[in-house]
């Protein structure tokens, strides 16, 4: 019994901690996103500073130019979150159906000692009675 109360606890930790990931990785999806945002404004900023919007035009401005790669590259790992976002959902959900089995052999286990005492405190009860009646 107490082996599956551990196994129960340690089930519902490990699903916690996935459902912390699963959180961890929407916030930094959502941190990229406004990071990039901001870096469209202030390049739409810096190229109507310079009148120039062409990034292979010679003159144009080189914070313009560096904010674009930043923003690329945010773009480019906000995907590659993503990804890591479905696998940890998956695990997720993994892990979520393995808490509700452990929770289920737990409430059968219970539900089966609960028989027992019944079953037990009957076979006492007509051990009572024969013996009244010897």
């Amino acid at each position: 019994m107490k082996s599956r109360d551990t196994l129960l606890r340690l089930k519902r930790f490990q699903a916690d901690e996935k459902r912390r990931r699963v959180t961890q990785l929407e916030m930094m999806i959502a941190e990229f996103n406004r990071m990039a945002a901001d870096l469209d404004r202030e390049i739409a900023a810096e190229e109507q500073r310079a009148r120039i919007s062409d990034p292979s035009h010679f003159a144009y401005p080189t914070y313009a130019r560096a904010a674009r790669s930043r923003r690329d590259n945010l773009l480019s790992s906000t995907e590659e979150l993503r990804g890591q976002l479905q696998e940890a959902g998956a695990r997720l959900d993994e892990a979520l159906a393995d808490v509700a089995k452990a929770e289920s052999l737990e409430g059968r286990e219970k539900a089966g000692d609960r028989l027992h005492d019944v079953v037990r405190a009957t076979d006492i009860g007509m051990m009572g009675l024969r013996a009244a009646r010897a």
